[in-house]
C-alpha cells in the first residue's frame, strides 16, 4: 500500500534511479516504466504502409497491463480502453486504404482524417509518458511520505487526470464518427506488412566505379570532345553537353571522364559542381571558386567573386563540369559564360542535363545524347543486383522472366539496380513472374519518364523503411546527408523501433539505413579514414520520388516561399541561412499545429544578435515538434518559452554564443539529442542535468570553454554520444563535478571521446581504483584523446612516477580503439597497455615533455599515421631494451623493430615528427637494425624543428617528404632509394650547402621541387637537377649564398611554373631555360643583381 523502491526492483531496466511509486492498486512499477520506455512513432502523411504501423504501436501500448494501471491510477482507464477498440477496428484496413486512396478521392480524405487523429492519439499519449516521468523527478528530502505527496498529490492527479479524460473521450468522438463512415465498410481487412529482412552491415560495391556496366563508347567519345584543342577557332573556351533523361548515368559519366588519366594531364585545372535547380550567379561562382581551390569564398559580393574567379581560371586550361544543369534562361546563362571566357586555349565546359533546350542555350553545336544501355548490357547489370555473385541462373524459366523485367527497366541503370535489388530478397520461381505480370506489367511506359519503375522498389519497403525514405524529401538534391545525423533524426521521428529492449537504436537505425543504400535508394557514400560512413546523397530521381511519397506532409522552404498550405504539413526544412533578424516565419506556416520537425540546412556563421521572439513564435504555434534546429542564430540565452516542447526529442543549439544552459532545460523530458557542437564560450551544463533520463546523445565537440562536467551524468546510462568530457580544474568544483568514475558507468559510448584535465594525484588514482576499467569495456568507442593538465613538475620522485604511470594504466582503451590521442601526459614512460592497441590506425603523442621511453610500435598491424609531436626529452624512437622497459609490462614479451619475425611498421603510412630537438635517431643501438628495416608503405614523411636527428630507416615507397629546421644529415643514408618520390620540400635547413648529385638525380618521378629558407645553401648539382624529367614546378626562394643555377635545368622538360624569390646573390640564369617547352609562368621577385643585370641587358 506504500511506495515500492524501484532502484533495485528495476536494475535490469534502463530506466532512471531512485524511482518510488505508489502501489495502487496492484501497480506494478516494472510493467509501467517499461511502458513509459517504449518510444512514440509517427509518420509522413500520404507516405504509403505509414499509418498501419503506428497504429500498431499504439494499440500494442493500449493493451499492455503498465498502460491500463496508469489508466487506474488517473481514472480514464475506460475511454483508454474505447480507444483502443477504436483504433484496433481502423488498423483492419488501414493497408488497404493505403494502395486504394492514389485513385480514390473519397478513401484519400477519409485517410487523412485517420491520420490527424492517430497523431492527434500520439501526443496523448506521450503527454501521459512526459507526466509520469517529470513526476517522479520532482526534488524532495527522499522521505517516503513527501515523495507519495509529490508524486501522486489528490489535487494534481485529480487536474491531470480531468484534463486527459477529456481530451481522449474527444478523441474517441472523432474516431468513432471515421469509422461510421461509408468508405470504412467499403475497406478490406489486410494485416500483412512488408516484411524486411535485417542484414549483415555491408556496402555493396554496384555504386562503384569499376561496376559500371557499358560505358565504354560514351566515354571515350567524350574525351575525344574535350581533347580537341580546336572545335570553335575563335573562342579558347567551348562547352559540351550530355543529354538524357534521369537515371541513364549523366552524372556518372562525367565522372568517368574527370578522373581519366589523360583528362588529367590534359588539363591545368579541374572543377566540378552540382548545379541542380538554383542557377544563380553568386552561388555558383562561389561553389567553383570553393571546388578550384579547396576553401570557401569569403566575399559575399559578386564584384569581388567574379574578379577572384577570372584570377583563378584566366590563362589556364581548364575543364569545369557543370552538373545537373537545369536552367534555361539565356541571359542567365550569358552572365556565368561571360566570366568564363578567360580560360586558356582548349579549356572545356561539360554539362550534364535532362534538357535539350539548357544544351541548346550553352552555344553547343551537336549536344552528346546519351542513351540506354542495350538489352545485353541490361541483362548483365540485371544479374549482377539480383543474383547471388552476379551468377546467371540455371533454370531457362527464371532467365526469361529476368531478361524480360531488365528489358522493361528501358535500359536505365539506376531502374535495372534499383529493381534487381529489390528482387534480390524474393524468390525468382515464386514471386518473380508475380511482380512481372502484376506490377510491373501496369505500369505506363514512358520514353523519357523512369519515375514509376523506381516507386515499384519503394512499394514492396515495409512501412518503417518507407517512414524513413519519406523524411528524406527534407534535403534537397545532391545535398550530403550526414548519416549519423539522419539516423538521430530517424529516432527522434519514432521511425526507428526494436522488438529487443537491449538493442541499441542507432544499430537499428544503421541497418535501415544499410537496407536504403543496398536497394540504391542512397548513393555516393562518402567513409572516414576508419571506414565508418560519414554522409551520402540521393540521386536526384530519387530525391523527386521522395518529394512525391511524402506528400503534404514534408516540405523544404526557400527564401521567397511565404504563402503556401501547410494545414497538413509535418516536416519542413529550411534550404537557406536564417537570421532571426531578417526572417520571420510565414504566417502560412503558422497554420501547421502539429509541426514535427523544423530543420535548418544551409546555416552559416552565427549573427551578431538574436530576436528572442523568433523562439517565441516556435514555442507558442508548434508545440508538437520532435526536432528543432536553432543552430548559428546568435543565441547567448536560451528563452525561457522552449520549455514549452514538451514532445521535443532533438534540440540542435550548435554554433552559438551560449555561455550557460538554464536549469530548466531538464523538464525536456523526452529530449534524447542535444547538439551543443561549436558552442565555444560554453562554460557550464545544467546542474541537474542528470534528470534528462532519456538522453542519449550530448554532443559537445568543439566546446573549448567547458570548465566541467555536472555530478550525476553517469546515471543517464543511455548515453551514446559525449564528446568531451572535463573534469574540473578547481578544486573546490570537485564534489559537484562528475569525476572518471561516473564516466566509467556509461558503458555504451560509441564514437569520439576526449577527457580534458585528467590529473596525475593520489586522489584521482584511487577514485579510478585503477583495476576498474574506466574505459575498457567501452567497445564502440573509436577514437580515444587524453589531456592532462599542464602542472610544472621540477624533480623526477619516484613515488611521484609511479602515480602518474598508475593513472594511465587504469585508462587501458578497449582493444578495437581506432584513433588515440595523448597530450600532455607527464610520465617518463607510457603504460604497459599500448601493445594491446591492435587496431590502432592514427596515433597521436604531442606535449609529452618528459617522455623519454616510447612503448613498441612498429608491430601494430593496422597502424597508418603516427604524429610524435613535442616530445622534447626523446632522444631515440626505439630502445634497444624490449617491452620491459615499459611499466607494467610483466612478462608480456613484444618484439623490437630489430627482430626478423615481424614486420617493420607492416601498414604505417604517413609519419609525422615535429620539435623533438634532442631526438637523434630511431634506435639507441645502431646496429644492424638501421639497415635490415624499411617502412613498407610508408608515402608521407615530415620532419620539422629535429636538429639533431640523424638516421632514419628506409623508405622505398615514398610519395612526399617535408624537411624543415632539422638537419640535412637525416636523408643521407635514407634519401638515395626514394625512387618514386613527387613530392620534395626542403626548408630552413641550415647544414645544406650543396644537394648530392647521387641523391637528387634518382628523382625522376619528382613532380614538385620547393628550396626555402636555406642560409647556406650554394649550389644545386647541374646533372641531377637535369634529370628530374617529370619536374612540373620548381620553387627557390630565401637562399642568400646562392649565386646561379645549373644548366642541366634546361632538361626540365614538363617544368610548368619556375618561381624564384629573395635570392639576393643569384646574378644569372641559364641559357637552358629557353629550352623548357612546357614552361607557363616565370615569376622572379627580390633578386636584386639578376634584375639589375636584365635592365642593362635590356637597355
Amino acid at each position: 500500500m506504500f511506495l515500492l523502491s524501484l532502484v533495485n526492483t528495476l536494475a535490469p531496466l534502463p530506466v532512471p534511479h531512485q524511482i518510488t511509486l505508489i502501489n495502487k492498486p496492484q501497480l506494478s512499477a516494472r510493467i509501467l516504466f517499461s511502458f513509459l520506455q517504449v518510444n512514440t512513432l509517427f509518420l509522413s502523411p500520404m507516405a504509403e504502409g505509414v499509418l498501419f504501423n503506428i497504429v500498431q504501436g499504439i494499440i500494442e501500448r493500449l493493451g499492455s497491463r503498465a498502460f491500463e494501471e496508469i489508466g487506474l491510477v488517473w481514472g480514464v482507464n475506460d475511454e483508454l480502453q474505447k480507444l483502443k477498440l477504436l483504433v484496433s477496428q481502423l488498423r483492419a484496413v488501414l493497408l488497404d486504404a493505403e494502395q486504394k486512396q492514389a485513385n480514390n478521392e473519397a478513401v484519400k480524405e477519409w485517410l487523412q482524417s485517420v491520420e490527424d487523429e492517430v497523431y492527434e492519439a500520439d501526443d496523448v499519449l506521450d503527454e501521459f509518458y512526459t507526466e509520469a516521468q517529470w513526476r517522479q523527478m520532482v526534488p524532495g528530502n527522499n522521505k517516503v511520505s513527501k515523495q507519495v505527496r509529490i508524486f501522486f498529490s489528490s489535487s494534481n492527479q485529480l487536474v491531470f487526470g480531468l484534463k486527459m479524460g477529456h481530451k481522449i473521450k474527444d478523441l474517441n468522438k472523432r474516431l468513432h464518427e471515421i469509422a461510421s463512415n461509408r468508405t470504412f465498410g467499403q475497406l478490406q481487412v489486410n494485416h500483412e506488412d512488408a516484411r524486411f529482412v535485417i542484414r549483415e552491415r555491408v556496402t555493396h560495391s554496384f555504386v562503384r566505379e569499376d561496376n559500371i556496366i557499358g560505358r565504354d563508347e560514351d566515354k571515350r567519345a567524350i574525351i575525344q570532345l574535350l581533347l580537341d584543342l580546336d572545335p570553335i577557332p575563335t573562342k579558347n573556351v567551348s562547352s559540351i553537353s550530355i543529354v538524357g533523361f534521369g537515371g541513364l548515368g549523366k552524372t556518372t559519366l562525367a565522372q568517368l571522364v574527370l578522373n581519366d588519366e589523360k583528362v588529367e594531364k590534359h588539363f591545368e585545372l579541374k572543377m566540378w559542381i552540382c548545379v541542380s535547380n538554383v542557377f544563380e550567379l553568386d552561388i555558383i561562382v562561389k561553389k567553383i571558386i570553393q571546388s578550384a581551390t579547396n576553401d570557401i569564398a569569403k566575399s559575399l559580393e559578386i564584384d569581388q567573386l567574379q574578379k577572384e574567379l577570372r584570377k583563378i581560371i584566366d590563362g589556364k586550361r581548364y575543364l569545369l563540369v557543370l552538373d545537373d544543369v537545369w536552367n534555361d534562361n539565356r541571359e542567365k546563362w550569358f552572365g556565368l559564360q561571360n566570366l568564363l571566357m578567360g580560360g586558356g586555349k582548349g579549356s572545356k565546359i561539360l554539362i550534364t542535363t535532362r534538357s535539350e533546350k539548357v544544351a541548346k542555350i550553352t552555344d553547343t553545336s551537336k549536344p552528346y545524347n546519351l542513351r540506354g544501355l542495350s538489352e545485353e548490357q541490361s541483362w548483365y547489370l540485371f544479374k549482377k543486383m539480383a543474383f547471388q555473385e552476379g551468377k546467371e541462373p540455371e533454370s531457362s524459366t527464371i532467365k526469361a522472366i529476368g531478361e524480360e523485367i531488365a528489358r522493361k527497366c528501358q535500359g536505365v541503370p539506376l531502374a535495372i539496380r534499383t529493381i534487381g535489388r529489390m528482387l534480390y530478397t524474393r524468390d525468382p520461381e515464386t514471386e518473380w513472374s508475380d511482380f512481372m505480370n502484376n506490377k510491373l506489367s501496369t505500369i505506363r511506359q514512358e520514353e523519357n519518364d523512369i519515375l514509376p519503375t523506381l516507386q515499384l522498389s519503394y512499394d514492396v519497403l515495409p512501412s518503417h523503411l518507407k517512414h524513413c525514405f519519406a523524411y528524406c524529401s527534407l534535403f534537397p538534391p545532391d545535398y550530403e546527408i550526414p548519416a549519423e545525423n539522419l539516423i538521430r533524426l530517424w529516432v527522434a521521428q519514432g521511425f526507428v523501433k526494436s522488438s529487443n529492449p537491449n538493442e541499441c537504436l542507432e544499430d537499428v537505425g544503421y541497418e535501415y539505413y544499410n537496407e536504403l543504400v543496398w536497394r540504391s535508394f542512397f548513393q555516393e557514400e562518402e567513409k572516414d579514414e576508419f571506414g565508418i560512413i560519414k554522409s551520402c546523397k540521393m540521386h536526384d530521381l530519387m530525391n523527386e520520388l521522395a518529394v512525391k511519397v511524402a506528400g503534404e506532409g514534408s516540405t523544404i522552404i526557400d527564401r521567397n516561399k511565404t504563402n503556401f498550405d501547410a494545414k497538413r504539413l509535418l516536416h519542413v526544412s529550411f534550404n537557406f541561412h536564417v537570421d532571426s533578424l531578417e526572417w520571420k516565419i510565414p504566417t502560412s506556416l503558422l497554420e501547421s499545429n502539429k509541426l514535427r520537425t523544423f530543420l535548418f540546412l544551409s546555416q552559416k556563421e552565427w549573427e551578431m544578435s538574436f530576436r528572442t521572439s523568433f523562439c517565441a513564435t516556435i514555442a507558442s504555434n508548434f508545440k508538437s515538434l520532435r526536432m528543432l534546429s536553432l543552430n548559428k542564430l546568435g543565441i547567448t540565452k536560451l528563452p525561457k518559452c522552449l520549455r514549452k516542447l514538451k514532445h521535443l526529442r532533438y534540440l540542435d543549439l550548435s554554433g552559438n554564443p551560449i555561455k550557460r544552459l538554464p536549469n530548466w532545460i531538464v523538464k525536456l523530458q523526452n529530449l534524447e539529442t542535444l547538439d551543443l557542437n561549436c558552442c565555444r564560450v560554453l562554460v557550464e551544463l545544467p546542474r541537474d542535468i542528470k534528470k534528462l533520463i532519456n538522453l542519449r546523445h550530448l554532443i559537445l565537440a568543439n566546446c573549448d570553454n567547458l570548465a566541467w562536467i555536472p555530478r550525476g551524468l553517469g546515471e543517464l546510462t543511455h548515453v551514446r554520444t559525449l564528446n568531451t568530457f572535463v573534469l574540473s580544474e578547481n578544486k573546490s568544483m570537485l564534489r559537484d563535478g562528475a569525476g572518471l568514475s561516473e564516466l566509467g558507468k556509461l558503458k555504451d559510448l560509441r564514437g569520439e571521446l576526449k577527457i580534458m584535465n585528467l590529473r596525475c594525484e593520489q586522489d584521482m588514482v584511487s577514485e579510478l581504483n585503477y583495476d576498474c576499467a574506466v574505459l575498457k569495456e567501452k567497445r564502440h568507442l573509436y577514437s580515444l584523446t587524453l589531456y592532462w593538465m599542464h602542472i610544472e613538475r621540477e624533480n623526477n620522485d619516484a613515488e611521484e612516477n609511479d602515480v602518474i604511470i598508475k593513472s594511465m594504466e587504469a585508462l587501458q582503451p578497449h582493444s578495437s580503439l581506432k584513433e588515440l590521442v595523448v597530450n600532455r601526459y607527464p610520465g617518463v614512460r607510457f603504460a604497459s597497455w599500448f601493445h594491446s592497441l591492435t587496431n590502432i590506425v592514427n596515433l597521436i603523442l604531442s606535449n609529452c615533455d618528459r617522455c623519454q621511453h616510447l612503448p613498441p610500435l612498429d608491430h601494430l598491424p593496422f597502424l597508418k599515421s603516427l604524429h610524435l609531436f613535442g616530445l622534447r626529452n626523446l632522444e631515440h624512437i626505439s630502445a634497444e631494451d624490449k617491452v620491459k622497459d615499459f611499466a607494467g609490462a610483466g612478462d608480456v614479451m613484444m618484439m623490437s623493430a630489430a627482430s626478423p619475425s615481424t614486420t617493420f611498421f607492416p601498414s604505417l603510412e604517413s609519419l609525422y615528427l615535429r620539435i623533438c630537438p634532442n631526438l637523434k635517431g630511431w634506435w639507441r643501438n645502431e646496429t644492424a637494425s638501421a639497415s635490415a628495416s624499411s617502412f613498407p608503405c610508408l608515402s608521407f614523411l615530415s620532419i620539422y624543428g629535429c636538429p639533431n636527428l640523424t638516421s632514419m630507416p628506409l623508405y622505398p615507397n615514398l610519395d612526399e617528404l617535408w624537411l624543415e629546421k632539422s638537419s640535412w644529415k637525416v636523408l643521407s643514408s635514407s634519401f638515395v632509394p626514394s625512387y618514386k618520390l613527387k613530392y620534395l620540400e626542403i626548408r630552413g635547413v641550415e647544414d645544406i650547402e650543396y644537394v648530392p648529385e647521387e641523391g637528387i638525380g634518382n628523382l625522376t618521378l619528382l613532380e614538385k621541387l620547393e628550396i626555402k629558407d636555406c642560409p647556406n645553401l650554394v649550389s644545386l648539382p647541374d646533372q641531377g637537377m637535369g634529370r628530374l624529367i617529370s619536374v612540373q614546378r620548381l620553387y627557390i626562394s630565401n637562399c642568400p649564398k646562392l649565386a646561379s643555377l645549373p644548366e642541366g635545368m634546361g632538361n626540365l622538360k614538363s617544368l610548368q611554373l619556375l618561381w624564384i624569390w629573395d635570392c639576393p646573390n643569384l646574378a644569372s640564369l641559364p641559357e637552358g631555360l629557353r629550352c623548357l617547352v612546357s614552361l607557363k609562368r616565370l615569376i622572379i621577385d627580390s633578386c636584386p643583381i639578376l634584375k639589375q643585370r636584365c635592365q642593362k641587358e635590356t637597355d
